[in-house]
């Protein structure tokens, strides 16, 4: 069986992106055809690489997180969903993701941020074999744990 033969300057469909580095474009296309990954498959990567750094009380907006707490209550559904709160653009070999979420008070909004964008991009990359361009974080909300959440302190008062 022979290998087809292309002049030096021709790409396929899979390798015409100007903006992927070779690496990027070599783990996608590979002789045995072409890697797809779907958008789906990128946010519950992302939703869950932000949720494992500590000062990530929640994901989503408002509303979001209403619909998903009411989702979350009927019989039979899968639980929480992980990639409320997260935003992709897929491409051929790059991706680029937006996260809504909530801080726990306390946090260091900046640190945090910084925190979230290396290990999603870090897990992004690493699973998709997709470059990731960006990651950007709008902090919705801070949360505030509620007199019942907090250990119970002694009154100061009698």
């Amino acid at each position: 069986m022979t290998q087809p033969v292309t002049s030096k300057g021709s790409q396929t469909p899979a390798t015409a992106s100007t903006n992927a580095s070779p690496a990027t474009r070599d783990r996608l296309a590979t002789d045995d055809g072409q890697i797809t990954v779907a958008e789906n498959v990128v946010q519950k990567i992302a939703g869950k690489a932000c949720r494992e750094i500590a000062g990530v009380h929640a994901m989503g907006s408002g509303g979001t997180r209403a619909f998903g707490a009411f989702r979350e209550r009927i019989p039979g559904s899968s639980g929480p969903n992980v990639a409320q709160g997260v935003g992709v653009e897929v491409g051929e070999t790059e991706a680029a993701i937006d996260l809504d979420i909530v801080v726990e008070y306390g946090s260091s909004i900046a640190e945090l941020g910084r925190s979230i964008q290396r290990n999603v991009k870090q897990s992004v990359e690493r699973m998709t074999g997709l470059h990731v361009v960006e990651v950007n974080i709008a902090v919705d909300d801070v949360y505030l744990p509620t007199d019942g959440e907090q250990d119970a302190a002694p009154s100061r008062v009698s």
